[in-house]
């Protein structure tokens, strides 16, 4: 990565956040913590995905784009985000998640923003699971155990146990932005 790339603002955030929370995008669209968490683990992951590929999952579908000029520029936002994600973990910066850190629910809601980017980040896991885990399972599985636990998609009897341990849960989610930097120094810089 260069010195010299654009990383994104947080009004082209604001503009790209509006934009996923619109009726031109999916009810299943990711929002902008789902997008974010879903762009981590491309950047992170072992292979790539190819752009195509990531905008028909992270969109669900085609948006109903009012014009060429707004398509042009929404994809380039998330082009954007894509890039910034990247040149910080390449950069050995741990990455500021779009939410709080802690999986205590806010008025009764059914789950927390660190949910639906830990969720969308195993979205992303998924999409080439064979990949990811293939290698070096154990070290892997480890590493990515307090998204696992954040994400809240797992019956694992270990990852049962921590999510019922709500200090430890939370000792966990504290961890996510390092833990970040070190799945991309695995599977990126191995001999590190």
């Amino acid at each position: 990565m260069t010195a010299n790339i654009a990383l994104i603002t947080e009004e082209e955030l604001d503009h790209l956040e509006e934009f996923l929370f619109s009726p031109a995008v999916s009810d299943e669209a990711l929002d902008l913590i789902g997008a974010h968490g879903f762009l981590c683990a491309l950047n992170i992951s072992p292979k790539t995905v190819t752009e195509a590929e990531w905008l028909e999952q992270l969109f669900d579908g085609e948006p109903e784009w009012r014009s060429a000029a707004e398509k042009d520029t929404i994809i380039e936002l998330l082009r954007k985000l894509y890039r910034t994600i990247g040149n910080d973990l390449y950069n050995d910066q741990e990455i500021l998640l779009p939410c709080e850190l802690s999986l205590e629910a806010e008025d009764d809601e059914d789950a927390t923003e660190l949910t639906t980017w830990a969720q969308s980040f195993m979205e992303g896991v998924f999409l080439h699971e064979e990949e990811w885990f293939g290698q070096d399972e154990e070290t892997v599985a480890g590493l990515l155990l307090p998204v696992m636990v954040a994400s809240d998609l797992f019956e694992d009897e270990d990852v049962r146990e921590i999510s019922q341990d709500r200090a430890l849960r939370e000792e966990m989610c504290v961890q996510i932005p390092e833990v970040l930097v070190d799945l991309y120094l695995h599977f990126h810089a191995p001999d590190k």
